[in-house]
């Protein structure tokens, strides 16, 4: 059986872990997170439903999506500010700190 190697990585605020698995052909995006273990290192992520990516791009179906040599499965984490919030509160901080 042929195997290839993709790693999964997770991060949080205070620490970050990429985890390098093999794999053989045809494992999915959802199998590859499951055999990396990458669960017993963050006891706070649930796995089920955590929205995944590979490279930045958003997997709809991570149990269909096949992987390939290299891929970097990525499990994101809620946001906690809307971007576009962000944004106009950093700018909102920057026009404030101007006119001190």
């Amino acid at each position: 059986m042929e195997m290839i190697k993709v790693e999964v990585a997770y991060a949080i605020p205070e620490k970050q872990r990429i985890i390098e698995v093999d794999v053989p052909v045809g494992t999915t995006v959802a199998e590859a997170v499951r055999q990396s273990g990458i669960e017993r290192e963050f006891p706070d992520l649930v796995l089920d439903g955590v929205p995944v990516g590979v490279f930045g791009r958003k997997i709809p179906k991570p149990e269909t999506e096949e992987l390939h040599a290299g891929d970097r499965v990525e499990l994101y984490r809620p946001l906690l500010i809307d971007p576009k919030q962000a944004r106009l509160n950093r700018a909102a901080k920057a026009k404030q700190d101007a006119e001190s």
